[in-house]
């Protein structure tokens, strides 16, 4: 167990892993920011081999022992369940390879990690990692992560439940999560985009009947707050750096 007084001597590296971008940044103890974050774009065709040199590389040249990752898919026990976005081999608005999918599905992403840098490696789905970076342990609390697609995660009086991973479901019309209010549909048509936002918000709000739906991604930034004015629900929005301040708390939660 890693005890939080060695921490302070120390820095944790955060990194977040994107569907167009991989961002790093070191944190402390308690989250925050140490410096400014630096992004480097996510390698296509993504397999596991690639993808695990590129972070290896970057942990390398690191001098933190710790280091804390969100993955962009369905992720549980330090294995990929399903690898999301990154089973597309040109990006989001390609068509998913089962050749690669294959590969990505049960790959022990952080113990292969953690064997290859020498590091203590943690690794979690991307949205959970944000909800350990903004939830407030307080009543039922949803995260949306708004990139490239769209993640989710649950907290329950501060503790993180067990989600699906919505991105990939179909929702209208033949449409995913993903396609309705990914980066892609948010580039075509802003105003379209926020109302299926509202429309998105509201439904997993009352399915999971969550009080407060907190905000995250990179394209969190570019939603206006007044147009949840009529939702029940309390809507926060954290920003970008929700899953780099959750880093810390797979190391001290």
């Amino acid at each position: 167990m890693t005890r939080v007084e060695d921490s302070k001597f120390g820095r944790i590296l955060a990194i977040d892993i994107g569907a167009t971008n991989i961002k790093f940044c070191h944190v402390d103890y308690q989250g925050e920011l140490l410096e400014s974050i630096r992004r480097k774009p996510t390698p296509y065709p993504c397999t596991p081999a690639r993808l695990v040199e590129l972070l290896s590389e970057r942990i390398a040249r690191s001098d933190a022992k710790l280091v804390g990752i969100g993955f962009p898919g369905e992720f549980d026990n330090g294995h990929v369940i399903r690898p999301g976005n990154l089973s597309r081999p040109g990006g989001v608005t390609t068509e998913r390879d089962p050749g690669l999918d294959g590969e990505w599905r049960g790959f022990a992403l952080q113990d292969v990690l953690c064997a290859a840098t020498h590091r203590d490696v943690r690794v979690v789905n991307d949205a959970k990692m944000a909800a350990l970076g903004c939830c407030s342990g307080k009543g039922v609390e949803l995260v949306l992560t708004l990139g490239t697609g769209l993640g989710l995660a649950l907290s329950v009086d501060g503790e993180l439940r067990k989600v699906r991973d919505v991105g990939a479901e179909v929702v209208e019309a033949g449409l995913t999560y993903d396609q309705l209010v990914g980066e892609h549909a948010r580039s075509l048509n802003g105003l379209k985009w926020s109302h299926e936002l509202v429309k998105a918000v509201k439904n997993f709000s009352d399915e999971f009947g969550a009080s407060t739906v907190h905000l995250a991604g990179g394209n969190a930034r570019r939603v206006a707050p007044g147009i949840f004015a009529a939702l029940s629900c309390r809507v926060e929005i954290d920003g970008n750096q929700a899953p780099l301040h959750g880093a810390a708390k797979l190391f001290y939660g």
